[in-house]
């Protein structure tokens, strides 16, 4: 039984003390408390970014061995933290490459590789060894899981939800770091990454996929990403956006997202957990519609179920928090 409709039978079974009349009021309230709460259903997926949301990838992770790469290659580019901040707004590794070396024609490569298929399977063997670089970090364990992704990825799997990770970059590179970093989950993680789609985000091609994959509703899916262009790709396949920042998305626009932290916070010192995700709260910067008595979605000035609430009523809705 989800824990949704738990707590609906709990509240629809509350202790009454009150007159006949009132005793059956009060039933019917729990019935519709009932229905309004599995409106508020568990997701059924949590949807994972992969750089900057499992891990702190970009600046010391993904920067560092495309430099290393460059150097190998003797390719006179290094790109510092800034630089690299503005190359995020580009989706995927190979795009980000091709995009930069198209603002510097004529410094190399491209002075040198000027046919168009040449230039991209350079930029192909480029990403290629990158990659390797990448996964050397990861395997050494230089990149560890950024605050609570441990802890959500098991209330999910604890709660029945799947969990999946979609990602733009490489997708032996994502896999990797699930497979080091979340070896517990690794077999309930499918990975959604690299060129698996034809398009890269804000597409919402990768999270399409996912869903459909899955096997489950677009709008029962929260996303955790941590980009603005993440963000579009998530709310573009019509799915709730939950953002924790990285250390390049501090000041971008999240106006969209439906949610922002720091991080998700370990145990303890928890931002959100799970079952949040689907009730109403403070941190909720779209929520959904609100509810009305009979347990239906309105967009009207009708007061939502919780308002309607008995004391004895909300203090077991506060016992179950």
């Amino acid at each position: 039984m989800r824990a949704g409709t738990r707590q609906g039978a709990a509240l629809a079974g509350a202790p009454v003390r009150a007159t006949r009349g009132r005793a059956r009021g009060r039933s019917r309230a729990g019935r519709r408390v009932t229905e309004a709460l599995r409106n508020f259903d568990y997701p059924e997926a949590l949807l994972f970014d992969c750089d900057g949301v499992l891990c702190e990838t970009e600046r010391d992770g993904h920067r560092v061995t495309f430099n290393k790469t460059f150097e190998e290659f003797g390719i006179p580019h290094a790109w510092d933290v800034e630089v690299y901040g503005e190359l995020l707004k580009i989706g995927g590794g190979k795009e980000r490459m091709t995009h930069y070396f198209d603002s510097v024609p004529d410094a190399e490569p491209w002075k040198s590789v000027t046919d168009p298929e040449e230039r991209k399977e350079l930029v192909k063997k480029l990403h290629a060894r990158k990659t390797e670089m990448f996964l050397e970090l990861v395997n050494q364990g230089a990149l560890p899981l950024r605050p609570g992704v441990k802890r959500m990825v098991r209330e999910a799997l604890d709660h029945g939800a799947k969990v999946a990770v979609c990602s733009t970059s490489n997708e032996k590179a994502v896999q990797g770091i699930v497979n080091t970093m979340l070896p517990e989950f690794a077999d309930r993680m499918p990975v959604f990454a690299g060129d698996i789609v034809p398009k890269k985000k804000p597409s919402p091609d990768i999270y399409q996929l996912a869903a459909k994959t899955l096997g489950v509703d677009p709008a029962r899916c929260v996303v955790v990403e941590d980009t603005h262009i993440g963000t579009s790709a998530g709310k573009a396949a019509g799915m709730r956006v939950c953002v924790t920042k990285s250390i390049y998305s501090e000041e971008e626009d999240f106006s969209r997202a439906d949610a922002v932290f720091d991080c998700l916070g370990d145990e303890g010192d928890e931002r959100v957990k799970f079952h949040q995700l689907t009730t109403p709260g403070d941190f909720w910067l779209n929520p959904p519609l609100p509810v009305d008595y009979d347990g239906n979605w309105y967009a009207g000035d009708e007061p939502a179920v919780d308002d309607r609430l008995t004391p004895e009523e909300r203090a077991i809705l506060a016992d179950l928090d």
